[in-house]
């Protein structure tokens, strides 16, 4: 049976927010176009599926730049200096929150990801202080407060949590007022947007209504870039080794669907262009595709799951449903135009 749409995107809370870089960060994207264009449909209850043993683990490798332990010039941006202690320590967040595995097949994906939101942070946060957006330490107290109690960790415990892990209370701290500041950022240019209406909102739930008399494919995607394509076999196999494609997607896509998890909804035969279309629909429930090229980008696709008119009815979401799910996407097409610009107008200097 097709249940309720899940629609909830943790965006709008300062505290979920404050939380995104040290658990199940979902990236800020730039407006890069994907083959589909994404709509808020129904979803199918999972089927049953026997579980397929997993492969033994890979050797997971210590997190350090470089072997000597010197400390290195990363990046430069707006002339604020990033180190390759910065990196290690959020790549030790990043391999401590996601459990994504540090190893030979992910290296290099993850200090990638980590040196660009490393970037991305110095970005946010200079950007608050132009607008005069002040992030001050109680602030950034309050944060941590509600970190902790939202993770159940005791009082005054997350320090040494972190450092357990080889990572700095500073860094902590940094991520937590990077957040903040962008959230305000983000808040600011979306009261100037104007609130949703009950005609769009009543459009979006008659929208999820059409066409639900033909097989649909829920489909996930990762898109990497061709210059960035360096290690998708690697990735391939991790993903079929590690069930968690939504958590690899959020982390390393390069498509807007990255801040889904990469989900791209229901999709109809002949909605993705050849030959991703084909693809899709050779594949079985639960499959992870070979990358697949497509002008310059690499496709990867799960096929989650199928739905079938004969077999499965919709439950059409309710208008709160839709409007949270409106207002969510409205944030984050809001931020990642955002971040684009800024990014285009940075002077950011990458060094080896």
């Amino acid at each position: 049976m097709i249940t309720r749409l899940i629609l909830a995107i943790s965006f709008t809370l300062i505290i979920q927010e404050a939380k995104a870089q040290f658990i199940n960060q979902a990236p800020q994207t730039e407006e890069k176009s994907s083959v589909v264009f994404k709509q808020a449909q129904p979803s199918p209850a999972a089927p049953s599926q026997k579980k397929q043993p997993q492969p033994k683990p890979l050797q997971e490798l210590p997190i350090q730049l470089y072997e000597n332990g010197d400390i290195k010039i990363i990046a430069i941006v707006n002339g604020e200096m990033i180190s390759s202690t910065d990196i290690e320590q959020r790549a030790k967040a990043f391999v401590m929150n996601t459990k994504i595995p540090f190893n030979i097949e992910t290296k290099r994906m993850i200090i990638a990801k980590v040196i660009q939101t490393a970037i991305d942070e110095k970005l946010k946060i200079q950007e608050a202080a132009k607008q005069g957006i002040d992030i001050t330490e109680k602030d950034i107290d309050l944060s941590v407060k509600a970190f902790e109690a939202s993770n159940k960790i005791p009082a005054g415990k997350i320090k040494e949590q972190l450092a357990q892990n080889g990572i700095s209370m500073k860094v902590f701290r940094e991520q937590l007022k990077s957040d903040l500041a962008w959230i305000r950022v983000v808040r600011r240019q979306m009261a100037l947007e104007g609130e949703l209406t009950d005609k769009e909102i009543e459009d979006g739930i008659n929208e999820s209504a059409k066409d639900m008399s033909t097989p649909k494919y829920m489909v996930s995607e990762i898109v990497i870039k061709k210059p960035n394509a360096k290690n998708l076999e690697d990735l391939v196999a991790n993903l079929r080794r590690d069930p968690r494609f939504e958590l690899y997607a959020a982390q390393f896509s390069e498509s807007p669907s990255a801040s889904n998890g990469g989900n791209l909804g229901w999709l109809n035969a002949g909605q993705l262009i050849e030959p991703l279309n084909s693809k899709v629909l050779s594949m079985k429930d639960g499959e992870v595709s070979d990358p697949i090229q497509v002008g310059n980008d690499f496709y990867i696709l799960k096929l989650v799951q199928t739905y079938h008119p004969d077999r499965d009815k919709p439950n059409l979401p309710t208008k709160e449903e839709m409007r949270k799910f409106m207002e969510n996407k409205r944030l984050e097409e809001v931020s990642a135009k955002l971040l684009h610009n800024i990014r285009q107008k940075a002077v950011i200097e990458l060094r080896n």
